[in-house]
């Protein structure tokens, strides 16, 4: 049965125009993927009341019913809701849903409603409004598509106690609210809502009214929904509605075949720890050994106490085009983009640069400079597939000759003081620390984004203003710094 749904999701994949896979956020499960998530649901029994919201083709349904069919499961009945507001799709759900159709005990309702309306006019207590069961299990592929700030969605949610900025978290947040206590709720959904602010109520929402039992993360962001070309990193996560919260279980694999699925159970603290106020979610990598502290103790000190602070670079390079000049000129000073900065350390000018590689210096465009002075920089988007997430490198005053000023492009984010370079030695030491493996394991546990944003840099903590002193003026004395170097510079906290 799977394979003919398989069939039609890739000929709908292929054939799908991508103005419309954007405009309804659709991107359809592949078959292994939806077996996959169907089996994470413990086994059950007494009556099942089931929703698949986005159903589109019924690739989850589907998978979900085939499980019950091999006896899986041992449901009295089973009464299956699947909403998809796409009608150009009902043939095609309707053709999945109706192989099941001859069984007594299963019922089979498609509704071609707007499945945010209709579920915040029920929980809202519309009188009008069509009721909603307390539904058993859920399964969910939601659209991914944000949420503009004055969209009659944000204030529908906002109705029943909802904040978000994109589908998908709405979409998962209503299953929550229409889920009986002891509920199960299995939904693919991207990463992005483990750290940020824009996700903070999202997660207080998932965290206060569900317990997380399982977390899933493909090794490969890519592989997901590589048909549709999505790059988002993706998990699939299992919730229990109303759970006490216990262990988590982690899983790997490196992509939908799931042929090297690994699994380890975590201990709950160390996917959200009692002192994160920013209710982060870590998603460490299955490992033999079980949860290793990545981190020492002694990396407790935050960008204020270390009187540190951390921008995003000031100069949007296509609003100040008019100020931008290809190579330097007299009444320039250097434009620094991340293709200036690499493992040898900085090169500029650099030629045959689609970039700029100067900005005007002048009174209109002075309040987008910072002074001449040593700074640590961090890239703030990594390519798909690269190694590390976050790179950091030290801008040496001496590259760039005898001048006043530096510009930084948005692409980079800058550690400095007061808007002022920082100490040689301690420019040096940040990026020592910021460039240990066990820092970029440790970012990676709560961020899928290829993106480092300002906020993630703040939130991190640091060694003290001592120690980074002197890692500087370590790494100032080596000709060469490797990654081992670096490494066990870090592990030295450990002794």
């Amino acid at each position: 049965m799977l394979s003919t749904v398989e069939q039609t999701r890739l000929y709908l994949s292929q054939h799908t125009h991508t103005t419309k896979k954007a405009r309804f956020g659709q991107f359809f499960t592949p078959a292994r993927t939806a077996a996959f998530m169907a089996s994470l649901f413990p086994e059950s029994e007494g009556n099942c009341y089931f929703l698949d919201a986005g159903a589109g083709i019924g690739s989850l349904s589907a998978a979900f019913l085939e499980r019950w069919k091999a006896g899986k499961f041992h449901f009295q009945r089973v009464k299956l809701d699947a909403f998809e507001i796409d009608h150009s799709l009902h043939p095609y759900l309707s053709k999945t849903l109706n192989r099941y159709s001859d069984d007594p005990d299963l019922t089979l309702s498609i509704y071609g409603k707007d499945f945010i309306n209709a579920a915040t006019d029920w929980l809202s207590g519309n009188l009008f409004a069509e009721s909603f069961p307390q539904y058993t299990h859920v399964l969910l592929n939601p659209p991914y598509k944000k949420i503009n700030s004055h969209s009659p969605y944000r204030l529908a949610l906002r109705s029943v106690g909802i904040e978000t900025v994109n589908l998908y978290a709405a979409f998962l947040a209503l299953a929550v609210m229409l889920t009986g206590v002891g509920g199960q709720i299995v939904a693919i959904i991207p990463r992005s809502f483990c750290n940020g602010p824009y996700y903070r109520s999202f997660r207080d929402l998932i965290l206060e009214y569900t317990a997380i039992r399982h977390i899933h993360l493909f090794e490969s962001r890519s592989k997901a929904f590589k048909d549709d070309d999505v790059l988002q990193e993706n998990i699939i996560i299992r919730l229990e509605r109303g759970g006490r919260q216990g262990p988590v279980t982690i899983s790997t694999s490196t992509d939908d075949t799931f042929n090297n699925l690994v699994s380890y159970e975590w201990p709950f603290a160390q996917i959200v720890p009692p002192d994160e106020t920013e209710k982060f979610i870590h998603i460490p990598s299955s490992s033999s050994n079980g949860y290793v502290r990545e981190l020492p103790s002694a990396i407790c000190y935050s960008l204020a106490e270390l009187g540190i602070q951390v921008s995003t670079g000031p100069v949007v390079d296509f609003r100040l085009k008019a100020y931008l000049r290809d190579m330097p000129e007299a009444d320039t000073v250097p434009l620094l983009y991340p293709n200036h900065f690499s493992k040898g350390g900085t090169t500029w000018p650099l030629t045959g640069n689609r970039k700029s590689n100067a900005i005007v210096y002048n009174s209109n465009t002075e309040k987008w400079l910072y002074p001449i002075g040593f700074y640590c920089i961090v890239r703030r988007f990594s390519s798909k597939e690269e190694k590390r997430r976050i790179v950091a490198n030290v801008v040496d005053p001496s590259v760039f000759g005898e001048i006043a000023m530096l510009g930084f492009e948005n692409h980079l984010n800058i550690f400095h003081q007061n808007k002022r370079g920082l100490p040689q030695t301690l420019a040096y030491g940040l990026a020592v620390f910021l460039n240990t493996t066990a820092l970029d394991r440790y970012f990676r546990r709560f961020s899928g984004h290829t993106q480092v944003n300002v906020t993630d840099l703040k939130l991190l903590k640091y060694p003290s203003h001592d120690t980074l002193i002197a890692w500087g003026q370590w790494a100032i004395q080596q000709q060469e710094l490797t990654q081992a170097m670096m490494d066990a510079q870090l592990a030295t906290l450990t002794e």
